[in-house]
């Protein structure tokens, strides 16, 4: 790819501050259109590994990528930023995850703006791109900002990506802009039109903030929907997969996606976060809370059914298997992200459920390390993680699990067996299980329910 920031555009040169999955894809995409940047990143293991042009994250052609960017010297990574830093651009990218006290932390906002402080120099543009609660950047940044004595602009611009995408949508996307002031706007605008051909420019940083709340939150609120969909068809004893693909079949104003689990990064705490902004106005966003104690407790129910099943079957073991087909919060893209994934509140109720039980795991992604740290057997395929096993749960989406030869896996696991599947990769009418075990869909508890 060809440079496209000319030699003397005056933001040429960037520091990105924290490199985790939204700092890195960033970093990388603007080494590519020739932006020089500077990435800081406090973890010394991650430091290391990306100096040797390795990512720490799974994401489809980061590693070629950031390999060539390193070894250009396009891309400087250091565990903390230099006296002699050039930037005229500090971009914040660290987390905000939720606390122990159900309220999201901005902790590592408020350090990382200090030390964003004590480098930046007269004139230059500091650009919030972390999820926070809405006034954090002018009530938060700004007066930290400020305590240097500087000149500064400073301008919100969500990241918008997805987990899988993100290196190309990076390149496409719109980018939200809003500055304290309409030169900042401006400003932020133009460095990110080397990135994307659509910047929108909004009135204020609080609603660039307000943006990244609701983009997400109404993305929980539309999943939420599909779950209610798939319980209420549950207790008819109909096919919420049907109900769904039948309505929206050539019909322009139902456009429902498929129930399933509903987690990752952003959307187990951008509702809180939104929720937890509007607290001093008296507000509380009803819909959107709802929404998420919908999808939250997806799991309970998860497991009351298949323990209901069970009992059809004939009950299980005391010690049955228990196989968690994809633990990434998602499988389509495919990441290996295990940030909010529902599979965490999932494997502790299956665990509640049977005490006794042995716990399989098999993802398609996610290292066998990090499964056998997230309290799983790692197992190196389908077939040998559904072999001898009682119950199997399907928890993401992966391509894997809907290719899968379903009737004759199902033949390897012991009698009872159940396979739940969240996410209706088959139609549970059409399935012909093996004698002794059954196959449930997540909105089809009452289809197919008898096995052959």
């Amino acid at each position: 790819m060809t440079n496209t920031v000319p030699d003397g555009f005056r933001d040429r040169v960037v520091c990105i501050m924290g490199l985790g999955y939204v700092g890195l894809t960033l970093a990388t995409v603007m080494v590519e259109v020739g932006f020089e940047v500077w990435g800081i990143e406090i973890r010394e293991e991650l430091v290391k590994l990306m100096k040797e042009g390795k990512a720490h994250f799974s994401e489809p052609g980061i590693t070629e990528r950031l390999s060539r960017a390193v070894r250009n010297g396009q891309l400087k990574i250091l565990p903390k930023i230099p006296k002699d830093c050039p930037a005229t651009v500090w971009i914040i990218t660290v987390g905000t995850p939720m606390g122990p006290n159900g309220r999201a932390r901005m902790d590592m906002v408020e350090s990382v703006s200090r030390e964003v402080a004590k480098n930046i120099k007269d004139d230059d543009l500091v650009i919030m791109r972390s999820t926070v609660k809405i006034g954090t950047t002018r009530e938060l940044v700004h007066p930290i900002l400020e305590s240097s004595g500087k000149r500064f602009d400073l301008a919100f611009c969500p990241e918008r990506t997805v987990e899988g995408q993100a290196l190309e949508e990076l390149r496409w996307l719109p980018q939200i802009v809003g500055g304290e002031t309409l030169d900042t706007t401006v400003r932020a605008g133009q460095l990110f039109q080397f990135l994307t051909p659509t910047v929108v420019r909004v009135s204020s940083v609080e609603t660039a903030e307000m943006v990244k709340l609701v983009d997400n939150s109404q993305r929980d609120v539309h999943f939420a929907y599909s779950n209610e969909v798939a319980r209420v068809c549950d207790a008819v004893g109909i096919s919420a997969a049907e109900v769904i693909q039948a309505g929206k079949r050539g019909y322009p104003r139902t456009n429902l996606p498929m129930p399933g689990p509903v987690g990752g990064p952003c959307l187990e705490k951008d509702s809180y976060i939104l929720a937890e902004s509007v607290e001093r106005h008296g507000i509380k966003p009803e819909m959107t809370l709802a929404a998420r104690m919908i999808n939250e407790r997806q799991p309970d129910e998860v497991v009351a059914a298949i323990k209901a099943h069970a009992e059809r079957l004939g009950g299980l073991p005391a010690k049955p298997v228990v196989a968690l087909l994809g633990i990434a919060f998602k499988g389509r893209p495919p990441t290996d992200d295990l940030r909010g994934t529902t599979a965490k509140p999932l494997l502790a109720k299956l665990k509640q459920a049977f005490p006794g039980a042995t716990f399989r795991g098999f993802d398609a992604v996610v290292p066998a390390e990090a499964q056998r740290a997230f309290g799983l057997e790692p197992m190196a395929s389908l077939p040998d993680v559904l072999a001898g096993a009682h119950v199997a749960v399907m928890h993401n989406n992966h391509p894997v699990f809907a290719s899968m030869p379903l009737e004759s896996l199902a033949d390897r696991m012991a009698k009872p067996g159940i396979i739940y599947d969240l996410w209706n990769n088959f139609a549970p009418g059409s399935v012909r299980m093996p004698e002794g075990r059954a196959y449930v869909c997540l909105g089809s508890h009452g289809v197919g329910r008898k096995a052959s």
